[in-house]
């Protein structure tokens, strides 16, 4: 497995880079650019990605631990099965994208716009939402276990499989089938 340590990327334009197996390790890539570039099964550890631009990227089944998101743009980016520990993720600005299968717990993601965003089989445990917009997000078989959704917007987002029970709902925006999902969720029958 190739190592890369200490380098400093600031403002580097990557463009369609590939990496796979690659461990980064105190690389700063504060506003460095990638267009179509693809990092699997990567490890960032302790790296700065603050104000970078990624647009239609790939970072599948990456390890992202300690690192800074401060700022960072990802546009039509696939994360797919990648994991956040102790991250700095806002703010962050995300534009579509597949996020599925991706772990993010204990992580502070309030008032961030997800909305749109493809998160099915997510692992949100014990993060911090509130005020988020996931409203028109594909949530289906995600982990919102002690997560705190207070003010979310959930409007027109797809929940099958999702128990809205083990997490903080207050003022939490609901359309008329995430409100009859929560409403079954606590054995409620509704009926015209």
């Amino acid at each position: 497995m190739q190592e890369i340590r200490g380098e400093d990327w600031y403002a580097e334009e990557l463009g369609a880079v590939r990496h796979v197996g690659v461990t980064f390790i105190d690389v700063d890539l504060s506003e460095a650019t990638t267009t179509g570039a693809m990092f699997e099964r990567c490890v960032f550890h302790n790296c700065r990605l603050d104000g970078s631009v990624h647009t239609d990227s790939a970072f599948i089944g990456c390890d992202f631990r300690g690192t800074s998101f401060f700022d960072t743009t990802f546009t039509g980016c696939k994360l797919n099965g990648s994991v956040f520990d102790r991250c700095t993720l806002r703010p962050m600005t995300v534009t579509g994208g597949q996020w599925q299968g991706v772990t993010i717990r204990g992580a502070k993601l309030a008032a961030l716009d997800l909305s749109g965003l493809d998160l099915r089989e997510a692992d949100l445990s014990l993060s911090d939402l509130t005020g988020s917009d996931l409203s028109h997000a594909r949530l289906d078989g995600a982990t919102v276990r002690e997560s705190d959704l207070s003010g979310a917007d959930l409007r027109n987002a797809s929940l099958t499989g999702v128990d809205l029970t083990v997490a903080t709902l207050t003022g939490t925006r609901l359309d008329l089938n995430g409100a009859v999902h929560l409403a079954g969720l606590h054995g409620v029958v509704v009926q015209p």
